[in-house]
């Protein structure tokens, strides 16, 4: 069985593919977005569509997403950029969770996905 990887590098890869099944690393925003979550939100699902068209893939095909907030009052922000994103007629399994830390200060928000090959 094959396994292939996506922007890869000596951490870790962006994404990781087995068995037509893409599991994406978490994703924060790109620099730039400021402290709105909302923005830094519609940042993460761009990336998360760059990689998912990488892999072959797209939200149409989702099948899990695990979001982590810094703070739960960014949950009706974070929200509002997921629905105008996501595919009504294909959501995921999705949790939220808070982590009052992620990889740097200024993330206030990240997504992981696992998805489905096309």
């Amino acid at each position: 069985m094959s396994i292939q990887r996506i922007e890869s590098g000596p951490r870790m890869s962006q994404a990781v593919i087995h068995n037509r099944i893409v599991y994406l690393a978490g994703q924060v925003a790109d620099d730039g977005t400021g402290p709105d979550v909302a923005l830094q939100a519609a940042s993460v699902l761009k990336a998360i569509d760059t990689l998912l068209a990488l892999a072959l893939s797209d939200k149409s095909h989702l099948l899990s997403a695990t979001v982590y907030l810094t703070n739960m009052a960014d949950f009706g922000a974070m929200n509002s950029a997921w629905d105008a994103w996501v595919d009504p007629k294909a959501t995921p399994a999705r949790a939220t969770v808070v982590s009052t830390e992620l990889a740097g200060s200024e993330y206030k928000i990240e997504i992981s996905v696992i998805a489905a090959q096309r």
